[in-house]
């Protein structure tokens, strides 16, 4: 009873003493050892072992290993793991469950090779999440020292601590090669970047070379040292290429064994500088590469043949080609990688790219002082197009009102001339009256053909009066308005129709009819000489554009309100406009009868008085043979009078 007591209090401690290892051994080896020192106080543990299962490469590794009889595997081999049957440690692992085994079971399974126990005890090590971790074996060779079932538990109670204590370390191991993995990274990380801003840094010095631009070969100069911080270059060259005369200047030169050549001047050839130029990209040439070129007749060395490794780049900037960079090494230690190469040829394209800043900062200076010298010449053309064109508007508009001056006295002229006969014949017939009735021959027949024809010159008198005078009071208010351009209420139906009525003489001669909708209660509060003069120009464009030598001619002229808004439509059934003609129709001085009498500013003057005169807006909708509709938009109320309308 007393050594049962002791060997329990003894399991006990060996159980504290593996928690306490757990807590404070961070390393495998030497855990495990402390780990087999501690079962062999409980137990006969002279043959012990631990394999660790990986499950991504099914493979295992003998970490720790004591043996009396066998040599100890390499712990850092890995031995793959696929069948159970390989060996009574595969079949604890796959398995996933403890074996207890004799030598005559281990007989009856012919495990594989290894020395053969008289009792082996494995128990499979197990994470948490119930993964295989690996396991843990004890074995004997002495037929004395035999495993009991409490030696069994006890085994497994310890695997099941050495298990936790594993996946413990494992973590920490996971750890602290997550932290290195990361070290690493950073610094790459940290040259990536430390690498990038000296490129950075050098892009902005090779940027701002552009300030030496009279000072050639100090630019190059500087920027030969930018260069040399970012890659060992003690031999550069920068050449220009002359497109003109197929020839290069090199600007700058630095070697280690050629004579200064800068200033020299040669032509596009077949060598090597050449080569770069016609291929149009960055090459690296090496001696072997190099040798065999010349071998094969591709290129031909003008200097020396004593580089082992040479790199240039085309100045190239939107296809534009400026000229090469050149950086060689004589020294068979200096060789040049394809990541030289592209930092060579991001160097160059910058480069390229400055100088093509500065060639445009060159055309946009001498552009600036050819206009500079221009400018004054198209002021002063532009002011006289100007005054030629407003005297040319208002020439139209007084010619426009000129026809109509025209028209309205040829049509005054008819009634007029009537009114002259009708008074001269009633003038003769009072004569003859009067010396009949002096003679004393008058006679009562004679009285009443007198009478007769007195009544019938009056009606003819009254009539062709009247007449006359609806068209000089018509053309009186239409050409009051369109010379003073009043802003005035007026009636918009009586308006049209007196604008229309001084348009009558146009129509003599034609078949053309107009038709005016119009309600008789729109009143605007506008420029009644603009809208005069736009129906004018619009009337008279139809008759000359449109409707000529048509038979079935048509005006259509229809005024609606919407809201504060008067919709004024003006159409014809002519001839209609086509779509490249519709674009220029209210440009200035475009006509289709330029030659005939077409001053091309009829409809541009309509254009300017309704969207500047009258606030409004136009547009015009034609087809070839669909005739020509105008759209205009304008307020009842001008804003001026509305203006004075708030401000009261």
């Amino acid at each position: 009873m007393k050594a049962r007591l002791q060997r329990l209090e003894a399991v006990q401690q060996v159980v504290l003493e593996i928690s306490h290892l757990s807590a404070s051994c961070n390393e495998l080896v030497g855990f495990l050892r402390n780990v087999h020192q501690a079962i062999g106080r409980i137990m006969y543990a002279a043959n012990f072992y631990v394999a660790l299962y990986d499950d991504k490469t099914h493979s295992v590794r003998y970490v720790y290993e004591v043996d009396e009889v066998d040599a100890p595997l390499d712990p850092d081999q890995t031995f793959p793991l696929q069948d159970p049957s390989e060996s009574p440690t595969a079949w604890v692992i796959l398995h996933r469950t403890s074996l207890s085994m004799t030598a005559e079971q281990d007989a009856a399974r012919d495990w594989g090779s290894g020395t053969r126990s008289e009792h082996w005890l494995g128990h499979p090590l197990m994470s948490h999440q119930g993964h295989v971790l690996g396991a843990m074996v004890i074995q004997s060779y002495n037929a004395d020292h035999l495993f009991s079932d409490e030696d069994q538990a006890l085994f497994g109670m310890i695997a099941a601590h050495v298990s936790i204590a594993l996946e413990r370390l494992f973590s920490f191991d996971k750890l602290e090669q997550a932290v290195r993995d990361r070290t690493q990274l950073l610094k790459k990380e940290i040259e990536i970047r430390r690498k990038a801003e000296n490129l950075q840094r050098a892009l902005y010095q090779i940027a701002e070379l552009s300030i030496l631009a009279s000072h050639q070969e100090r630019r190059f100069s500087r920027l030969h040292e930018i260069m040399s911080e970012l890659m060992q270059a003690p031999n550069f060259m920068v050449a220009f290429f002359h497109a003109e005369t197929q020839e290069f200047s090199i600007v700058y030169f630095a070697d280690e064994i050629d004579s200064n050549a800068t200033g020299t001047r040669f032509p596009l050839g077949k060598g090597i500088t050449s080569y770069v130029v016609q291929k149009r990209q960055a090459l690296l040439i090496n001696r072997p590469e190099l040798e065999q070129l010349i071998s094969e007749g591709t290129i031909e060395v003008l200097g020396n043949l004593d580089s082992y490794s040479w790199m240039g780049a085309p100045l190239l900037a939107d296809e534009q080609l400026f000229g090469v960079m050149i950086v060689q090494s004589y020294r068979p230690e200096l060789t040049y990688t394809n990541a030289d190469l592209e930092l060579l040829s991001f160097i160059a394209s910058h480069v390229a790219a400055g100088l093509l800043r500065m060639q445009a900062a060159e055309d946009i200076q001498r552009a600036k002082h050819e206009l500079e010298n221009k400018n004054f010449e198209l002021s002063q053309t532009l002011k006289a197009l100007t005054s030629a064109q407003s005297e040319l508007i208002n020439q139209e508009k007084l010619a426009s009102l000129g026809r109509l001056v025209a028209g309205v006295a040829h049509e005054i002229n008819t009634p007029l001339g009537i009114c002259v006969t009708a008074t001269s014949h009633l003038v003769e017939e009072v004569a003859i009256l009067r010396k009949h009735f002096t003679s004393g021959q008058l006679s009562q027949q004679e009285l009443a053909e007198f009478l007769d024809i007195c009544d019938q010159s009056l009606r003819i008198l009254t009539t062709n009066s009247q007449r006359g005078a609806t068209l000089v009071r018509s053309f009186k208010q239409v050409a009051v308005d369109q010379s003073h351009e009043m802003l005035r209420e007026f009636n918009l139906r009586s308006y049209l129709e007196e604008t229309l009525q001084a348009l009558q003489p146009k129509l003599r001669g034609n078949t053309v009819s107009v038709q005016l909708s119009c309600a008789d209660d729109i009143r605007l509060h506008s420029f009644p000489g603009a809208i005069s003069q736009i129906i004018t120009n619009l009337f008279v464009n139809s008759l000359v554009h449109g409707l000529e030598q048509r038979e079935d001619g048509r005006i259509t002229i229809c005024a609606t309100q919407d809201g504060d808004t008067l919709i004024l439509l003006f159409e014809d059934n002519g001839k209609g406009v086509a779509s490249e003609e519709l674009r220029h129709l209210f440009e200035p001085f475009y006509t289709t009868k330029r030659g005939q009498g077409g001053s091309g500013l009829g409809t541009h003057i309509v254009y300017n008085l309704v969207t500047v005169r009258l606030g409004g807006q136009i547009r015009a909708s034609s087809g070839a043979g669909m005739g020509l509709r105008y759209e205009i938009c304008i307020p009842l109320r001008h804003q001026s009078s509305t203006d004075k309308t708030l401000n009261s």
